[in-house]
């Protein structure tokens, strides 16, 4: 988060502690997370008991069965995410050709949002799919330095970029295929 609006949120917070209103809602807040992690029980208000109490028959023990719990929730789990095991087609009417120096509003308004943002120093990555992160090994991703395009990986026809990209499409590989491919032969050795 940026400096201001740490500040902002500060200011926010010492401005509203001393609210009775805030004060209470916020304790129900906590009493509902902490049943939620089954820490405790919520508590319930008790009933207002009369100043005088009716008389009751004694009940017989053996004959009333004892009362039963609640049944436990099972516990939630948050559902699993799967990874990319194949590609999966993509197609998108946001399409076009990104140029250097354009900002990253220009991207969006072009492209649409990103799947995802990276922030580092000056740097921003903006990351969207390109219908080959299985065998590709990545989204297409937009390199932007102090707010401008510098640099863009695409894998995706529908995404280009008009300057020079530090990964070309294709690179095919070095060297003509051995056949069994790269293997690592380890000699036994001796005692």
């Amino acid at each position: 988060m940026r400096r201001s609006t740490l500040l902002m949120c500060a200011l926010l917070t010492i401005a509203t502690s001393g609210c009775k209103q805030i004060n209470e809602q916020w304790a129900k807040v906590k009493a509902k997370i902490a049943a939620a992690r089954q820490r405790t029980r919520p508590s319930q208000p008790a009933p207002a008991m009369p100043d005088t109490q009716p008389a009751v028959p004694p009940q017989d023990v053996a004959a009333t069965p004892p009362p039963s719990a609640p049944p436990k929730k099972p516990a939630r789990h948050a559902p699993a995410v799967p990874l990319p095991a194949r590609d999966v087609a993509y197609d998108s009417p946001d399409t076009g050709t990104i140029a250097p120096d354009m900002s990253e509003r220009e991207v969006y308004s072009l492209w649409g949002p990103p799947i995802a943002v990276r922030r580092q120093g000056d740097m921003t990555y903006l990351y969207y799919r390109n219908g080959c992160e299985y065998t590709c090994g990545t989204e297409d991703v937009v390199f932007l330095q102090s707010g401008k395009v510098v640099d863009a990986v695409l894998r995706w026809p529908g995404h280009g970029y008009s300057g020079q990209s530090s990964s070309p499409f294709a690179t095919p590989p070095h060297g003509p295929a051995r056949p069994g491919g790269d293997t690592l032969t380890v000699k036994p050795s001796t005692p």
